[in-house]
């Protein structure tokens, strides 16, 4: 680079991820494109004994439901508690920890990021933050999470909505950005 080019974003960026760590998502990314993804819908356990194989912390493989659409970036970093959902097409793009806790459910498209950049630096290095959807959680369709996000339990986001900060338990929240709208009643 000659000495008048002016800066740009990403210059001297380079991975955060160790050469093995590489080697394990390529390895992952052929499963998931293959076996993973052409499983037959039902077969729910499967998929997350497969993911287990790449350390996903699932301790119940039969009491999950993930679909074979699910994209999933690092296995390793993954956390399922029984009864939760990872519904058609939702991208786990789990840079930090994604952890979904019992019952929490995740609807079609959703999108969780547990990761960005710093663009404060000419290098954009990665900066992650762990997700957390609480027990009995249930996001609508097409939401988007981003880093360092809890939902807490019982908690209803509704369709679309981008949530960037922590939402309480018991809400039914909406909107970009999503908010607290009103308590959710018990259900029965």
């Amino acid at each position: 680079m000659a000495h008048d080019d002016p800066p740009f974003l990403g210059q001297n960026c380079v991975t955060p991820s160790s050469r093995r760590e590489v080697l394990l998502r390529w390895a992952w990314a052929f499963v998931q494109a293959t076996v993973f993804r052409w499983s037959p819908r039902p077969w729910h356990g499967f998929r997350a004994r497969l993911l287990r194989l790449f350390r996903a912390d699932i301790a119940a493989p039969g009491r999950v439901v993930i679909f074979p659409t699910a994209r999933i970036t690092y296995p390793w970093r993954l956390t399922l508690a029984p009864r939760s959902m990872v519904g058609p097409r939702v991208t786990l793009y789990n840079l930090g920890h994604i952890t979904l806790r019992r019952g929490a459910n995740l609807s079609q498209n959703c999108h969780l990021c547990a990761g960005t950049h710093d663009f404060n630096r000419w290098s954009m290095p990665l900066v992650t933050a762990p997700i957390i959807i609480g027990e009995n959680a249930w996001l609508g369709a097409d939401v988007f999470v981003g880093p360092g996000v809890t939902v807490g339990e019982l908690c209803v986001v509704g369709a679309r909505s981008v949530v960037m900060k922590d939402l309480p338990p018991r809400m039914i929240c909406a909107g970009q950005p999503c908010r607290p709208l009103k308590p959710r009643a018990e259900p029965t």
